[in-house]
């Protein structure tokens, strides 16, 4: 028998039908598609505005590409098919809590796609290309970074360290010669504002690329094994691994050096390993030429020099060179971008022998410092993207920005410090961080904020409206456990790439997508600790 969740919707006394929504959704179901999207609000008597009062409780419901629940006969078969094509592909990792370097585990999923308007979702795929000239703009202008970093370096130690391997490259003179840009821009579907708006931008943690197309393909199997072939038009076609990929062998081709290798740095235990591992196969399909090594910074720091020219060496193995030392020409950062990652100084020496050196850094030390949430803030501000962008393009990124507000020693922070604390349910506070689960809410808000109003210490954090997605149902599958019908909200990711320097941008590429969903009753959806999981993007009109 497969368990299903109870649902409790929460109803405010004044609730009402938002009829503009229901209009919308039932005037595009009026050929009465399969997806059947009629949106209910329930809601304040100002929900229509995206004006939220404090005590309201919004809920309003995507119906799934099909009819839930689905019979348990039907169940007791696609559930396991559908465990065995995610094993049977790669969806994998290893769990902390049981770590098993010869073990894997199919990663948490949804049993369907889940919905996502098809508008919105071609809109954030042809902005891509210009957010990634934004972000790698940014970079290149050192001027906006230190006026948008100066104050949270005094406060955040992390931020700081980086900024002073930033600044030792700097000052010595940047042997890197062109620039990597692997991004991934993460959304939620605002219902108040009927549009897609953006989370964050990851310039680091862009994780699960790999995963995702493997999800979308296991989606489109459990559709067919349902007979469903007419739904799978609905389901785009995601070419993540490749997209990304291909950004790293052009980086690899600038070079032209044959004997280079591509370096992933790596954490100490690898959990998320098929996705990593994935890049690497996906590298030598593509290009059997090139060779992927793995390291840790901390092996890094043991095994890594630079020549007097800078190039960075790494001792390899003699199966992988006929060397006993590999030139690293491209350097792909999939650990890094948290405090813990640094266990001593050598580690931090061995960042900033990688950072000195003329590889291709995926991110370099100023694509790192650009995706701080405190420059994502600044960048927000009216007139600040027509910086970096024309009038046109800058309209466009604009209306991506949710409301986001700095906490600066200042009468602008100190309004938003208290907008915070009277109404912590309406924001998200976020520190400088990359990586998932280091962000604040709801009344934990006014408690950290209560304890540092007072003290520079809050010039650490920036504040953001929180987003209010639709709920959607779907079935959460996971190893050992029931599969289980939850209500969940779901994060849209946009991977892109960008090669180039600060005179001349040689390619800006959308580069697939990937689509997170987690227990609409959670703040953080992790995948490993099973609070989300991965999915796909079912697309309605």
């Amino acid at each position: 028998m497969v368990a299903e969740a109870s649902v409790a919707v929460s109803r405010h006394r004044d609730s009402c039908i938002c009829r503009a929504w229901q209009w919308q959704w039932l005037k595009r179901d009026s050929q009465h598609t399969p997806l059947a999207l009629a949106i209910m609000a329930t809601c304040g008597s100002n929900c229509c505005d995206g004006d939220f009062d404090k005590d309201d409780v919004t809920t309003r419901t995507i119906e799934s590409c099909l009819p839930f629940p689905l019979p348990d006969e039907i169940l007791e078969d696609i559930v396991p098919k559908a465990k065995d094509f995610a094993l049977l592909h790669g969806a994998g990792m290893r769990y902390k809590n049981k770590y098993d370097a010869d073990t894997l585990q199919f990663a948490p999923f949804f049993l369907l796609p889940s919905g996502f308007p098809r508008r919105e979702f071609e809109r954030v795929v042809k902005l891509q290309p210009i957010i990634n000239i934004l972000m790698h703009k940014i970079a290149h202008d050192h001027e906006f970074l230190r006026s948008a970093l100066e104050k949270t370096i005094k406060v955040d130690e992390f931020t700081r360290r980086l900024w002073d391997i930033y600044t030792t490259v700097r000052e010595e003179g940047v042997a890197q010669w062109i620039s990597l840009g692997m991004f991934r821009c993460d959304y939620f579907y605002s219902v108040p504002s009927q549009i897609a708006q953006q989370v964050e931008i990851n310039t680091v943690a862009s994780s699960f690329g790999a995963l995702a197309a493997r999800i979308s393909l296991m989606h489109r199997y459990v559709l067919g094994e349902l007979r469903k072939p007419e739904l799978l038009s609905h389901l785009p076609e995601n070419d993540a691994l490749a997209g990304l990929c291909g950004g790293m062998i052009s980086a690899w081709d600038a070079y032209g050096c044959p004997k280079a290798v591509i370096l992933f740095v790596v954490e100490d235990v690898t959990y998320n390993i098929c996705d990593q591992r994935f890049h690497e196969y996906e590298i030598r399909r593509q290009r059997p030429d090139i060779h992927v090594i793995r390291r840790s910074l901390t092996q890094i720091g043991q095994q890594g020099h630079l020549t007097s020219d800078k190039r960075l060496i790494i001792t390899c193995a003699p199966a992988v060179s006929d060397y006993e030392s590999c030139p690293a020409y491209v350097v792909l950062f999939r650990a890094g971008y948290e405090p813990g990652q640094y266990h001593t100084e050598a580690e931090w020496e061995a960042r900033l022998t990688v950072e000195r050196s003329k590889a291709i850094k995926s991110p370099s030390i100023q694509y790192h410092l650009a995706g701080t949430k405190k420059v994502q803030q600044e960048i927000a501000r009216p007139g600040i993207l027509k910086k970096f962008l024309s009038d046109s393009e800058a309209k466009l990124v604009s209306q991506l920005f949710t409301g986001l507000y700095t906490l600066d020693m200042s009468p602008e922070g100190d309004q938003a410090v208290q907008m915070a604390v009277e109404n912590p349910e309406r924001f998200v506070l976020k520190p400088q961080r990359e990586g998932g689960g280091n962000n604040v809410y709801g009344e934990e808000i006014r408690t950290v904020l209560e304890k540092i109003r007072d003290s520079k210490e809050r010039e650490a954090y920036i504040l953001m409206d929180r987003i209010r997605p639709p709920i959607q149902q779907n079935y959460l599958v996971r190893a050992h456990q029931a599969a289980t019908l939850v209500e969940v909200v779901s994060e849209l990711g946009i991977f892109g790439t960008i090669l180039g320097n600060a005179k001349d941008i040689q390619s800006s590429k959308f580069a697939g997508h990937m689509l997170r969903t987690k227990l609409s009753s959670v703040n953080e959806g992790g995948v490993a600790a099973g609070l989300g999981a991965l999915d796909s993007v079912f697309l309605f009109d």
